[in-house]
């Protein structure tokens, strides 16, 4: 019996189910556009083999480990590297044998959808995964991972990927995005502009990041119009490998509009990276707003992801470093905390601004109610603990009432497992044709108007978002 079943996904009632898949037969073959993502371009650049199947399933993946982490088992014995130099587990097979031992812990989470699609899709395995077969897996990966038809270029072209965007620091030097554009390879892998290290005074080298910012620019970043400059600087040059847009994982979606003389007096409160937990917050607010003045200059569109409480274990911060799986969401306040950039610029269609959320009780409360009124504001698709089934199912009910289909974005897929994109697409693609059907055989929604809806969905609103 296959383990991906062909209807899964669409509803249970016949008419519905019928017409989810008619929906579903028009647009799963659409390109994959991936404007947000956390993929390496040096996997692009250097084109070289994935190393072994657990450093492609298991050990860049915090979604499968932190789980197991839950359950007990160690990071180290899953070869997450330990940032204070301790031993980790090196042994690809012996990391594989545990993820299969300890598989069973991801029934019924959209992990276990994404693997699973992988395991059939991309490497053709139709057995259940477990811990009776987890050798001859390990071994029919790593075999294909052998082969020319699985190097990243290869796959990016079989996953038919239009282009994907990395997200990389505003001090990175791009050599990977510049290897891959003078190889002459025509896979479209553009970059984002992600300030957070030299905008957020808590960020970890603060200090030292504004100096390096201003070495790489050539301008006073001592000072609030030099360091303004140097952003202005890097923007252009992240523009130049292709990005059309920023990115900006903020605690909260505080903005501020402070007077010039106000915004530098704050700069150099916050300059030494010495300031309160206030004037952090408020810098940060105050950047938005700066990066959004900038956008209506040079076009790039404004990402805002706030609302995770990052490292949450101290413990697990100092042991294994950033992003290992203690992200934690939190309450998030949009309508005041939007307030300052959208007075200033929510009425300017020049501007583009995709909020997104961690904290689903905005969405029909807060979020809908801003992006139907502000032409600047768009709602990016459920995000990192929402990028569920369910999630996007509760996105389209407690959205499309206030902004509709067309306030929003399409989807993101968010990630840095390169061989789980084309699952994490194909199940919004099944969702979104899922409460496409429901609304027509319930009599809202006309069938050749879901039609299209579907196509926007899929292709035409995210391209249009991202300027793509």
């Amino acid at each position: 019996m296959p383990i991906l079943d062909a209807d899964r996904l669409f509803p249970t009632e016949a008419r519905s189910r019928a017409l989810a898949r008619g929906l579903y037969d028009s647009i799963k073959a659409l390109p994959i556009v991936s404007p947000h993502g956390h993929t390496d371009p040096r996997w692009f650049a250097e084109n070289l083999p994935f190393p072994d199947p657990a450093q492609l399933f298991v050990t860049p993946d915090h979604y499968v480990f932190r789980m197991l982490f839950s359950q007990g088992v160690p990071l180290e014995n899953l070869g997450v590297p330990r940032a204070d130099g301790g031993a980790a587990e090196t042994d690809g097979r012996k990391i594989w044998r545990l993820f299969a031992e300890n598989y069973y812990l991801l029934r019924g989470t959209p992990s276990s959808l994404w693997i699973d699609h992988a395991f059939a899709e991309v490497f053709g395995l139709r057995p259940r995964f477990d811990p009776h077969t987890a050798d001859a897996f390990y071994d029919h990966i790593s075999d294909c991972l052998a082969r020319p038809e699985f190097r990243p270029r290869a796959l990016f072209d079989r996953f038919n990927i239009e282009v994907i965007a990395t997200t990389d620091g505003p001090l990175d030097d791009l050599c990977w995005h510049r290897m891959i554009r003078d190889s002459g390879w025509q896979g479209r892998v553009v970059t984002a502009y992600r300030p957070d290290a030299v905008v957020d005074p808590e960020f970890s080298g603060f200090a030292e990041n504004l100096a390096r910012l201003g070495a790489l620019t050539g301008e006073d970043c001592s000072t609030w119009t030099g360091y303004l400059a140097a952003h202005v600087k890097r923007r252009a040059y992240f523009i130049s490998f292709g990005a059309t847009a920023s990115d900006h994982g903020h605690p909260t979606a505080r903005t501020e509009n402070l007077s010039a003389p106000e915004a530098a007096a704050l700069f150099d409160r916050v300059k030494t990276g010495r300031c309160c937990a206030e004037e952090a917050d408020a810098f940060r607010g105050q950047m938005l707003t700066e990066m959004a003045r900038m956008s209506l200059s040079d076009g790039l569109v404004l990402q805002i992801h706030p609302g995770s409480l990052r490292n949450h274990s101290g413990a697990m911060m100092a042991r294994f470093g950033r992003d290992k799986g203690f992200d934690i969401p939190t309450r998030t306040d949009y309508v005041q905390a939007l307030r300052p950039l959208l007075d200033a610029f929510g009425t300017d269609p020049r501007l583009s601004v995709i909020a997104f959320t961690l904290d689903e009780t905005t969405l029909s409360r807060e979020l809908a109610p801003l992006a139907g009124a502000y032409p600047a504001l768009k709602l990016g698709p459920p995000w990192w603990f929402h990028d569920s089934p369910e999630g996007m199912r509760r996105f389209r009910e407690n959205t499309t009432e206030t902004a509709g289909f067309y306030n929003t974005v399409g989807f993101n897929d968010d990630t840095r497992a390169f061989c789980s994109i084309p699952a994490r697409h194909d199940v919004a693609r099944r969702v979104d044709c899922a409460y496409l059907a429901d609304l027509v055989t319930s009599g809202r929604l006309a069938e050749d108007d879901a039609y299209e809806v579907a196509y926007d969905l899929t292709y035409r609103l995210v391209k249009k978002a991202y300027r793509l």
